[in-house]
């Protein structure tokens, strides 16, 4: 039966596709018991489960590369905790005992395992206990016949995979890069949650925050993603079927068209040329940008290299990535940021202790800060790419002029420490910070005076000025880049950078939202970094604009106070 539900529409476009359920297998598991007579075979199911996730693993092993050894580390722990009798065999002892289906007693032993976990002192074996959980899960997904990965290709119908689950964490998506998916839907998030972000930065359309729809559709299913409109219809009839693909090529035409602007420079009408940037997250996204001829890398979100490994990537390694961006840039600059972990992005190897509100804890700089070695290892490996390109550092989430001192202090003991080493790097590296917290925007004068530049993160500013959790459907709806406050700290950003000769660039979801572009062109803004599917949308909006005209319509804007009246000024910008 055709049924349809309605979202937050956080990537636009049209996917027609077959669900791939993405499950929180532990929410499946129903309580059964076993009659004795089929007690052995539900413990042979548990083994052949077992020895397929076993299976499993080591394909994925042998099947990365030497280079990605946070995947072999990750699999060789994994494979050992399937291996371990405390686990399975323990199961199976459950199953026979109290003759409870196989699944039942999987989640007993590993809540029993967890529990062992949380009494213990030291950090980073404390946090294996979501190893433990990771496990369980795909030993229950073999158990209940889900998918384990997902499809490399089309079906028979060509049609590819829609991702369906509870949630997607950036540990999930990153995985999904080199999947063919045609979109993203989930039962919770908001606007700025990664799953919206990841599924903007690979250009395929999702909704989110649908509350059930992990729970009434089913693997295989044919569902329309409409991240227009934030509809997703379930197991449409032909008549739907026909529309929506009417409407999807379409848009593909449009985007055909787009292409055509690759090697047009971006100036507005009045001959402004403003600067258009990427964002990206590891060192193979470059090929997208330099297709796509964007003027270089706003903004290298380092916490990716650090992600989904159980070790922490060492100097050579984060040195080897920094330098491979900034080479392919071929002088172009490369904005790295240093570690921003914390919040929704969370670290295998320990991380920031479990707090009672992430995103106020000890993240970003304050975390860098606090793990001096980590964080001087980084520097390191930055400064010494910076001999192979224009690279800059960009401090995250500063709040107090302590931290800029702080951060300063150890890049000049990095750059000490490869002096005496006699390893050569750009003396004059510019250092520059991301103005995020309201605090920030209101303080400007202490740090124009430490640093060279500024990037304005959008998503964390209008957290943290409106006390919206960004992640978090329930209050989504509250999420207003519009909001007054919001405004006039971006055009204060813009404009004091101005003043004292600093370049501002937005690096935050506004910056890749057409919707946005003409605005900031009016506060003044010169330099956008957005993801590298989004560059040719904002370019062309960028070419139809007059920059000069629009600084007038939103010096006006500035003033007005009432929601509706900034919609409506936004319309006739």
């Amino acid at each position: 039966m055709t049924f349809a539900i309605h979202g937050l529409p956080v990537s636009q476009g049209i996917a027609i596709g077959r669900a791939h359920l993405i499950s929180h297998a532990l929410l499946e598991v129903a309580h059964l018991v076993i009659p004795p007579r089929h007690v052995e075979a539900e413990v042979t199911r548990l083994e052949d489960a077992a020895a397929k996730v076993r299976f499993e693993l080591r394909a994925l092993k042998e099947s990365s590369s030497a280079a990605q050894s946070e995947v072999s580390a990750f699999v060789d722990l994994h494979t050992m905790l399937v291996e371990d009798p405390m686990l399975v065999d323990s199961a199976i002892r459950i199953v026979r005992e109290r003759r409870n289906n196989a699944e039942w007693a999987l989640v007993q032993q590993m809540e029993v395992i967890v529990g062992d976990f949380d009494n213990i002192d030291d950090p980073y074996l404390r946090e294996r206990k979501a190893d433990v959980v990771q496990v369980v899960e795909r030993l229950l997904k073999a158990l209940l016949g889900h998918p384990a990965k997902m499809p490399s290709r089309r079906d028979k119908d060509n049609l590819e995979a829609i991702v369906v689950a509870h949630d997607l964490s950036p540990a999930d998506t990153i995985h999904f890069r080199d999947s063919q998916i045609a979109g993203f839907v989930t039962d919770v998030g908001g606007a700025t949650s990664h799953t919206a972000i990841v599924a903007r930065s690979l250009a395929i359309p999702a909704v989110v925050g649908l509350r059930h729809v992990r729970h009434i559709c089913h693997d295989g299913d044919i569902i329309i993603v409409d991240g227009i409109r934030g509809v997703v219809i379930v197991d449409p009839d032909d008549r739907v079927l026909e529309e929506y693909r009417l409407r999807q090529n379409a848009i593909e035409l449009e985007r055909n068209k787009l292409k055509r602007l690759k090697a047009n420079r971006a100036a507005t009408i009045d001959g402004i040329e403003i600067s258009l940037q990427a964002n990206i997250e590891l060192p193979r996204d470059v090929t997208g940008v330099k297709e796509i001829y964007a003027d270089g890398v706003g903004l290298f979100r380092t916490e990716f290299l650090f992600m989904n490994r159980d070790t922490l990537p060492n100097e050579n390694e984060q040195y080897e990535a920094y330098r491979a961006v900034a080479r392919a840039m071929g002088g172009k600059p490369v904005t790295i940021r240093t570690l921003d972990i914390g919040a929704d992005k969370t670290l295998n190897t320990g991380g920031p202790r479990p707090e009672t509100n992430p995103a106020l804890g000890l993240r970003a700089i304050r975390y860098c800060l606090a793990e001096p070695q980590m964080f001087l290892t980084q520097l390191r490996a930055i400064l010494r790419a910076s001999l192979y390109g224009k690279i800059r550092i960009l401090i995250p989430m500063i709040a107090h002029a302590h931290e800029v001192d702080s951060a300063l202090a150890a890049i000049e003991q990095a750059k000490a420490q490869l002096r005496a080493e006699k390893v050569k790097f750009d003396e004059h590296i510019p250092v520059g910070g991301m103005i995020e917290i309201p605090a920030a925007a209101l303080s400007l004068g202490a740090f124009v005076r430490r640093l060279q530049f500024l990037s304005i993160g959008t998503n964390d500013l209008i957290q943290y000025t409106l006390a919206i959790d960004r992640t978090d459907e329930a209050v989504a709806h509250l999420y207003d880049p519009l909001h007054p406050a919001i405004l006039r700290l971006i055009a204060l950003t813009i404009q004091t950078g101005a003043k004292a000769g600093l370049p501002v660039s937005v690096c935050g979801e506004m910056a890749g939202d057409k919707a946005f572009t003409r605005l900031l062109l009016g506060m003044g803004l010169q330099q956008f970094s957005m993801h590298p599917s989004q560059i040719l949308e904002i370019k062309q909006e960028i070419l139809r604009a007059n920059a000069t005209d629009l600084a007038a319509k939103v010096a006006k804007l500035l003033k007005l106070d009432e929601p509706e009246k900034i919609r409506e000024a936004m319309e006739k910008l």
